[in-house]
């Protein structure tokens, strides 16, 4: 495992599935609700991480929302933003895809200017620092009415220079794709990229509805796919890339043990799949770490390890010359460790 521990350090790779909320780290979270005035439900920094102890997904929110309410002004936005990058770089990240909640921030009384603001500045420098690419997909939140997501969208359109892309999370069950087929036609229309978490606490048939009435281009976790041979004809074909996160799998409970998780399986079925951190700060994990864990309890090799990195860049929108750069940077680097 030591060579390929060395090997995921060294390699360039995409981040595609990365809740910028979810990246707040309890220090951060504890220095921003002392410098906004805002009360915690936490003691401590330690507080906060044995708290981190979730049975679902809606344990998991619960707690996300809360570490939320510190985000006030642009710069606190910025320093999120920007933390998260500096540790990507950390491990050697060189594209990312970020997704952010802005209906967590403007039913709190924060601009929508404010949230992009502080997010946008924090990429334009962390790019000229550090030279890390990034971009900012806004998930709507399916807990909440399409309405909800449409007022949302008509905001998002006056900052349409600053996202490229629309995405689909929060509570999955009970909340199906279907839900919000009107508001992803006009985004489609207004031509951002299509995205939707689909599949993880949900059924399968939350996938065909992603794919089929969204028309997304990702699908985000994906795992459920596999209990439906159709579907995972379908998304063979179609080259359609999931944007698996194990150690949110494990922490959420979506897997008992990494041992069982479908990673293994998804790539023996042809499935294009990713690996990437989803809310590391709560989850345990940045993009090394879910690599490192998912290759140690499913015993991949180099080959897969390079297999999931180019998928990662395929999949990604960085444009061809960006995609075939990082490619080149990556076969280098697979030769050299050999």
């Amino acid at each position: 495992m030591h060579e390929i521990d060395a090997l995921i350090k060294r390699l360039p790779k995409c981040e595609l599935h990365i809740h910028i909320e979810g990246s707040l780290e309890p220090e951060l979270m504890f220095a921003l609700a002392r410098k906004n005035g805002v009360r915690l439900p936490f003691e401590s920094v330690e507080a906060v991480r044995q708290a981190y102890n979730f049975r679902n997904l809606q344990d998991f929110l619960d707690i996300y929302y809360q570490g939320m309410s510190v985000l006030l002004t642009e710069q606190d936005f910025y320093d999120l933003a920007f933390a998260y990058l500096q540790r990507a770089h950390a491990d050697n990240v060189r594209h990312v895809e970020m997704f952010f909640d802005p209906q967590g921030h403007t039913a709190r009384g924060v601009a929508f200017g404010t949230v992009i603001g502080g997010l946008h500045r924090a990429i334009i420098d962390a790019e000229r620092q550090f030279g890390v690419q990034a971009s900012l997909i806004m998930c709507f939140l399916r807990h909440l009415d399409e309405a909800d997501a449409e007022k949302t969208l008509d905001s998002a359109l006056a900052f349409r220079d600053k996202i490229v892309g629309v995405g689909l999370d929060s509570s999955e069950a009970g909340n199906p794709p279907s839900k919000f087929k009107h508001v992803f036609r006009r985004a489609r229309e207004a031509g951002l990229f299509l995205t939707a978490h689909a599949g993880e606490e949900g059924p399968a048939s939350y996938v065909w509805e992603a794919l089929d009435l969204l028309g997304v281009r990702r699908i985000d976790h994906g795992n459920r796919s596999l209990d439906d041979e159709a579907l995972v004809g379908r998304l063979g074909r179609e080259r359609m890339a999931l944007t698996v996160c194990p150690l949110s799998n494990l922490r959420l409970h979506v897997v008992q043990d990494l041992k069982l998780h479908p990673l293994r399986r998804m790539m023996d079925k042809d499935l294009v799949v990713t690996v990437n951190s989803d809310d590391p700060a709560y989850f345990g994990g940045y993009v090394n770490d879910n690599y490192r864990a998912v290759a140690g309890a499913l015993s991949l090799g180099r080959d897969e390890i390079a297999a999931i990195v180019r998928n990662g860049f395929h999949a990604s929108l960085m444009s061809e010359a960006e995609k075939q750069k990082a490619l080149a940077d990556m076969e280098r680097v697979l030769a050299e460790s050999r």
